[in-house]
């Protein structure tokens, strides 16, 4: 039975209570499932520059992959969070759905993997996964197996409003700009603004990824921001803001609203999601986060801002 929320549900949970203290395993298991999901379109795509070919998008339901080519045809892959399925599709027409409930990530990866054979697709993909210390591989973990569908649904509910601003935000740049796209690996929400000049090799180091893959990624000058829902040993959901290289000067710029921070630990700025939940105008206070800390990094490290960006609102057509 299709779990259809009404118009006023909806809108009232643009901005939803997270349950920080109570969704860490249903996270840690979701991570997984879309680590697996992740590759497969990263192993089926030609790769895009700053690796635009890997990253999940979110959808009016849930999460997907978006086209991925194979021979002749195109598959995808959704995690729908209404009716917490996951359907893949073919381009000949062919279809299966899983659905997603409390299962080992073993199970979900073998699963899947049958539905995939089942419509003669024929991928592999690298079975540990990325970005986490101590990893298990795949088709062994029946450690992570627990789904909660409410957690899981407000944590698209969340994903959509930022959507909603960062795409907005991204709108005001005219310049090289990333999609806003949902990265599997590190399991946050980005968009990334570009300067177009080169930057200085980045030392990478991040557990389980491949240092050519970030340097890959910050081979140009960037002011990044994104939503990251939190983990086992930092709970509380966040939104940042950093640029690479990181100018001089930049933690002690003054930036909006009054609740965010500077992490000298990461090395850039965060805005708590309550926050910004709850401030009176909830998409005015994540845009003056996003603006404020763009405008530093951008003033701090000599960008042509008159040449890369473009008034809120602006629209060819009027």
């Amino acid at each position: 039975m299709s779990r259809e929320p009404s118009v006023s549900t909806l809108e009232s949970n643009n901005w939803p209570a997270l349950p920080s203290a109570d969704w860490q395993d249903s996270l840690a298991t979701l991570h997984l499932w879309t680590q697996i999901v992740g590759k497969l379109r990263m192993v089926g795509s030609p790769w895009i520059n700053h690796s635009w070919s890997v990253p999940l998008y979110v959808t009016s339901r849930g999460l997907g992959t978006g086209p991925i080519p194979y021979g002749g045809r195109l598959f995808e892959i959704d995690f729908d969070f209404i009716d917490h399925t996951l359907p893949i599709r073919a381009s000949d027409g062919r279809s299966r759905t899983l659905a997603l409930r409390p299962m080992s990530v073993a199970a979900f990866h073998g699963a899947l993997f049958d539905a995939l054979r089942a419509l003669d697709i024929d991928l592999s993909i690298h079975p540990l996964p990325n970005e986490l210390p101590d990893p298990i591989p795949f088709p062994e973990d029946t450690v992570h197996a627990f789904y909660n569908p409410d957690h899981v649904h407000a944590l698209w509910q969340a994903l959509v409003g930022c959507q909603r601003v960062f795409t907005e935000f991204r709108s005001r740049f005219i310049g090289k700009v990333s999609p806003v796209h949902f990265f599997w690996g590190s399991f946050d929400l980005a968009v990334t603004r570009f300067s177009g000049e080169g930057a200085p090799a980045h030392p990478g180091g991040i557990p389980h990824l491949p240092d050519a893959v970030t340097r890959e990624a910050y081979s140009h000058e960037v002011s990044s921001c994104g939503f990251w829902p939190g983990n086992a040993d930092a709970p509380d959901p966040i939104f940042y803001a950093y640029a690479y290289p990181t100018p001089d000067g930049f933690k002690d710029r003054p930036v909006s609203p009054e609740a965010a921070f500077w992490l000298d630990q990461l090395g850039e700025f965060a805005l708590p999601y309550e926050a910004v939940r709850g401030a009176s105008d909830p998409d005015a206070a994540l845009m003056a986060f996003l603006q404020s800390t763009y405008e530093a990094a951008a003033d701090l490290l000599g960008w042509d801002r008159a040449a890369l960006e473009r008034p809120a609102g602006y629209h060819p057509l009027g």
